[in-house]
């Protein structure tokens, strides 16, 4: 039966880091008024037909803390470099001089801050609905196991090792909400 219980405890503890690893991803997505070439993640260019991700067709590169640099391998993949960014809504418009394409991320007013900041904390608030779906999912397997004779004093131990686990992830995504207004809120 501890078999059991060391597999369910150890699905929800890697289940939560998946969920936090998710939360880092979005959060990076997330401008914070920084040039960041993580910004540019997800935007899918049309190479030859393939949905390619930039940095495979062309090098990106911060040029200063406001700008982005993007310098396609091949020249005939400007258009295509800009129609992506344009279609992925980032809220930037590209700049191309013939050679390379620049993103000038403008600077955030404070109105600007906290509406992403809004953003980033609702991603926060959906980590913390997930991990806690994923305490209940590991509640329940416990239960399933005290129905099948687990004796009831290792159930409410095992019980509380997911909370436990629960609790350390939930401060983790409050220390990245923390990590990330700081970094939007410093001009």
């Amino acid at each position: 039966m501890s078999e059991d219980l060391e597999f369910i405890l150890d699905d929800v503890e890697s289940s939560m880091k998946k969920a936090i690893s998710h939360l880092e991803v979005e959060l990076t997505k997330i401008r914070a008024g920084k040039a960041n070439p993580s910004m540019l993640d997800g935007v899918n260019v049309d190479y030859y037909g393939a949905p390619t991700p930039i940095n495979q067709v062309a090098n990106v590169s911060i040029l200063d803390a406001r700008t982005i640099s993007i310098q396609p391998w091949e020249k005939n993949m400007l258009q295509a470099i800009e129609k992506a960014i344009l279609q992925a809504n980032i809220g930037i418009t590209p700049q191309s001089d013939g050679v390379q394409i620049r993103l000038f991320l403008p600077p955030l007013t404070e109105e600007r801050r906290k509406e992403l900041f809004k953003k980033a904390s609702g991603e926060g608030e959906h980590c913390k609905v997930a991990i806690r779906n994923l305490r209940r999912d590991g509640i329940e397997e416990i239960k399933k196991l005290q129905k099948d004779g687990l004796s009831e004093d290792i159930a409410k131990d095992a019980e509380k090792n997911v909370q436990e686990i629960t609790d350390k992830f939930i401060v983790l995504v409050d220390k990245h909400l923390t990590a990330k207004e700081k970094e939007m809120m410093s001009v």
